[in-house]
């Protein structure tokens, strides 16, 4: 019996060979010879289905190679037919080359110097030194960032490239299970996304960043109401490292979300505390809060529940006003939250309208510059830890969100890169053709748990070991050194500037001083720390 639609080439194939076996038998032994073609077609289908290196070809076996015979025709067939988004737009080559080459330990070095124009506008480079420095002996072990202020009592030693938020029942248990193998090979973190701390999240012993979004997945009562207690059975897990508040993310930014009915399996539902078989919303906004006053409350209180975990939240930039507001807050209070992660408006994984990711919320570099410069002008800088997550798969992106303020940086994309995802973009419908972001047991079994983990891993030793070596050439033994302007960006064919050019970098304590620019002091002005919008009261927007 076919099984499916994805194995029907094979199937075709042993039909054929039993037709040819009986067209021999029955009708004239020369019809046997065609077996020279039949047979190995046959044992090399039986191949694909049960080896486990390649998932599209244990999803697809025979059928899944033409893609790789597609590849091996040459660089712009192989953009052409295979790697097209929807809407026509090629991947870039960051995409498309490094991410694979490193998750598998294949050399990344190529010749024939840079594949970009270094005279148009939008080309950035890192400046290197004379002097350089001697290269870190273990960069994933060396180059981590210390995550937790004076508030807290269990800081966590955190890696400068961590798995960004991605939710089980986003993605297939296969997936989340291979990307905390690989988080804990290599001692770096996992976000768990909003969609609850599932028990696979849990299964390879990585260490875990647990986010809370509006839903408040797998610490909500039966209202969907925050449940305390709830929290706290999970917040105290040895495993969880940091809490993470999601007041909002770049792929759809103020928007909510439904879980339709039909994909709330029993795991599901065991993970978000929720019904099975029923619909789940995400609310656009928090219950627990409504203010940055009431923000900073519940932060403590999940400090206190947690027994002194680093306690940040996620946010992705949209006016400058609401997020002075929660600094404000957390100065009126003493009451401060460990870490901020910025999430860049271009979007990321997340299926989201196509209005919502071309066009609402900062993008990463304006949204980091705008967390770390009211910090900086408030005066509490070194309080804070900076996440900075949208879109970086290079160790020379993770160092240009580091020069604008990034203490750490997430990756979302990389890692479904690393354990398969071919960007079909069929994520919306539970068909992922590889097993990444689907709930089909069937189509899971493509991505086999070990081999992939062992794939986070390179990726991210290999991107933090390339991380090193741009450090030490730019002559600094940290990326804690990294500054502004080691960062020059061309802005026109005959013109380049340092990142200190083209952005304001606000100088410690220029809010509190009136000493900022005219429009970021204005902004500062207006935030309050008693509402989220309290310029709007007249019916309009000031300033």
């Amino acid at each position: 019996m076919i099984e499916s639609i994805r194995t029907k080439a094979l199937w075709a194939v042993i039909v054929l060979a039993l037709v040819v076996i009986a067209l021999g038998v029955w009708v004239s032994p020369w019809w046997l010879l065609l077996e020279v073609l039949f047979v190995p077609l046959v044992l090399l289908g039986i191949y694909d289905y049960f080896q486990h290196r390649h998932s599209i070809l244990r999803n697809y076996p025979l059928a899944g190679r033409l893609r790789f015979l597609l590849e091996g025709m040459g660089p712009e067939l192989h953009q052409y037919l295979v790697e097209k988004n929807t809407d026509g737009r090629p991947f870039d080559r960051d995409t498309r080359s490094v991410i694979y080459e490193r998750s598998k330990n294949v050399s990344d070095k190529k010749p024939f110097g840079t594949e970009h124009d270094v005279y148009d506008a939008g080309y950035t480079w890192m400046n290197h030194s004379i002097a350089p420095r001697p290269m870190v002996q273990d960069p994933e072990a060396d180059l981590r960032v210390l995550v937790g202020g004076e508030q807290c009592s269990q800081p966590y030693s955190a890696s400068v490239l961590n798995i960004s938020a991605m939710s089980f029942g986003a993605l297939g248990q296969a997936a989340v299970r291979a990307m905390n193998a690989g988080a804990k090979a290599g001692g770096f973190a996992h976000d768990t996304g909003e969609g609850g701390l599932s028990k696979y999240h849990k299964d390879g012993g990585g260490d875990l960043i647990w986010q809370i979004g509006t839903g408040y997945f797998g610490c909500r009562d039966a209202d969907g109401n925050f449940d305390p207690q709830a929290f706290r059975a999970n917040a105290t897990l040895p495993q969880v490292k940091m809490i993470e508040i999601k007041v909002s993310q770049g792929a759809k930014p103020g928007h909510g979300g439904i879980l339709p009915a039909a994909k709330v399996t029993a795991e599901i539902a065991e993970a978000r505390m929720v019904p099975q078989g029923k619909d789940v919303f995400s609310p656009t906004y928090h219950r627990a809060f409504s203010t940055p006053l009431e923000m900073t409350a519940f932060i403590a209180q999940l400090r206190e529940l947690s027994d002194g975990k680093p306690i940040g939240f996620k946010l992705c930039v949209g006016d400058p006003r609401e997020y002075m507001g929660i600094v404000k807050a957390m100065i009126q209070t003493g009451i401060y939250a460990d870490f901020i992660v910025v999430d860049g408006g271009e979007g990321g994984t997340g299926a989201a309208p196509l209005e919502f990711s071309d066009s609402l919320g900062a993008p990463l570099h304006e949204g980091l510059m705008v967390v770390h410069n009211t910090l900086m002008g408030a005066g509490i800088r070194d309080r804070f830890k900076i996440g900075a997550s949208g879109k970086m798969v290079t160790a020379s992106a993770i160092a240009q969100s580091m020069a604008m303020g990034a203490d750490w940086c997430n990756s979302a994309r990389a890692f479904m890169f690393a354990v398969g995802c071919i960007q079909s973009q069929r994520c919306d419908t539970n068909k992922c053709p590889v097993g990444v972001a689907t709930q089909d047991a069937k189509l899971q079994r493509a991505l086999d748990v070990p081999d992939k983990a062992e794939r986070v891993h390179n990726f991210h030793r290999n991107t933090v070991h390339a991380l090193a070596e741009m450090i030490a050439a730019m002559g600094l033994d940290h990326t804690s050194e990294i500054r502004p302007d080691h960062v020059v960006r061309r802005v026109t064919q005959f013109q380049a500037l340092a990142l200190p050019e083209i952005y304001h970098f606000a100088e410690p304590g220029e809010f509190l001083n009136g000493t900022a620019p005219e429009r970021f002091q204005a902004f500062w002005d207006q935030a309050s720390a008693e509402s989220f919008r309290p310029w709007t009261a007249s019916g309009a927007i000031a300033g």
